[in-house]
């Protein structure tokens, strides 16, 4: 019981690095229209925003460079430092007076994200008992969803007309003086948004700080100084790519959270901004709507925890997919352009973001690769996906166009991204629900992993 307590603990601990990751991603995505009018920007810097940041490149960066830094100095390591970069990140952004120095916090803020998802999902899963590890997994993602739905609230009620904004107006006249422009007095209620972003990291990087290293990460440090192996970055890369085990199941994993993220990734960034421009709301309707989607995937995620561990992985998989597909059939034949059509797609976009490829990309990631190189091997998947994720955002700015002129060709994209995810996923679903990580590895790679 201790154990199972503890490793709850440590989950929830380490589960708010999902939710700094998604409220990044959420806090820009939210003010979005509010920085394009104070700083005058156009459609392709919001593509570039998009590019660098915790969605794209910059968690990009950071998951390559993370992964292998967790797999060679620990998992602890990552929690000890890698949020002071975070809080860094959004210092920048909340204090920006020019798209440069936006853009500059969206990297570093990216970068930190990147680096700290690896090493989370490598040690939730280490942490955990057998038949609680999707259930812990589970408990990731509902943190994951929290930060959204968190941050979208905060946002509707600083936004202007909101209910604290004249709290806002304050703020922003004691801070700029009574000469700044309604422009600058409103995108305030985004810096502010962000501050609580930076509360949130300080208390994240204090409780993650105090977190026990990895007992299998030690066990699998121990035995590879006992062999004489080198343990250094190179090698750990090299081992990795040389290992077809280890290649198939990067390229498999990488696929089927590739095509479902391309379609995530520009939902996180861009879903309000659409719903404004294509889907004729107005910013308050739009960041409603995305918080009770936010709310679904949070109540859905809790049922599949409950389930994970005793149902089929394949089942649930499917599900997920199936309705993320429908989703986007419902947008393309009903329309963006109603009510109706918006809000099916918003509540089936929240029941397929409750049972997610994310989730079992996470999972299975943690499952199908040695402690040696697990956390370097989900780094490089992430950096794959989210770099490609990064170029793809720049390529739906420029199909979606200024005014959504473009969105039924990207809604096309879309439904073609996620049969891919499905086939591929329900074709080479693994079968490691209620094994221990250690059988696992040895059955994949043999004793001496």
């Amino acid at each position: 019981m201790a154990k199972k307590e503890g490793s709850l603990r440590s989950t929830i601990a380490v589960s708010l690095t999902n939710y700094l990751d998604a409220g990044a991603i959420v806090a820009g995505a939210s003010g979005l229209s509010l920085w394009q009018n104070y700083l005058g920007l156009t459609e392709m810097h919001l593509g570039w925003l998009n590019f660098i940041s915790a969605n794209c490149l910059g968690a990009a960066i950071g998951a390559i460079i993370g992964g292998f830094l967790a797999d060679k100095f620990g998992r602890k390591f990552i929690y000890t430092y890698n949020l002071l970069v975070y809080m860094l990140g959004v210092a920048l952004i909340i204090c920006s007076v020019n798209f440069p120095m936006l853009l500059c916090g969206f990297l570093v803020t990216g970068i930190s994200v990147g680096i700290g998802v690896p090493a989370s999902w490598t040690y939730i899963s280490e942490s955990s008992e057998v038949n609680n590890r999707g259930r812990n997994i589970c408990i990731s993602q509902m943190s994951w969803g929290f930060g959204p739905m968190v941050i979208l609230l905060l946002g509707m009620l600083f936004a202007p007309g909101g209910y604290l904004f004249g709290w806002v107006e304050n703020v922003a006249h004691a801070i700029g003086g009574d000469a700044l422009s309604t422009n600058a007095v409103n995108v305030f209620s985004s810096r502010i948004v962000f501050f609580s972003l930076f509360v949130v990291a300080f208390i994240a990087w204090n409780l993650q700080r105090k977190l026990d290293e990895s007992s299998e990460w030690k066990a699998a440090k121990a035995a590879a100084k006992e062999r004489g192996e080198d343990t250094g970055l190179l090698h750990a890369i090299g081992v990795l790519f040389s290992n077809k085990t280890a290649v198939r199941t990067v390229i498999f994993l990488a696929t089927i959270y590739l095509t479902w993220n391309l379609v995530a990734s520009v939902m996180g960034f861009f879903q309000p901004h659409i719903y404004e421009t294509a889907g004729g709301v107005s910013n308050e309707q739009a960041n409603w709507m995305n918080c009770i989607q936010w709310a679904i995937i949070v109540s859905v995620t809790f049922f599949v925890s409950k389930i994970i561990d005793k149902t089929s992985h394949k089942g649930i998989y499917t599900f997920g997919l199936l309705v993320a597909i429908l989703a986007w059939v419902i947008i393309v034949t009903v329309g963006v352009n109603g009510t109706v059509g918006l809000w099916l797609f918003a509540v089936l976009w929240g029941i397929q973001g409750g049972a997610s490829p994310q989730i079992f990309y996470a999972l299975w990631g943690s499952e199908l690769f040695p402690a040696k190189f697990r956390a370097g091997a989900q780094g490089l998947m992430f950096f794959i996906v989210r770099g490609l994720s990064a170029v793809w955002g720049l390529v739906f700015a420029r199909i979606y166009g200024e005014h959504g002129e473009g969105f039924t060709v990207a809604a096309y994209c879309m439904i073609a991204l996620l049969v891919i995810s499905l086939v591929v996923g329900y074709i080479c679903c693994p079968n490691t629900r209620g094994r221990k990580l250690d059988d696992i590895a040895k059955e994949r790679y043999g004793e001496e992993y």
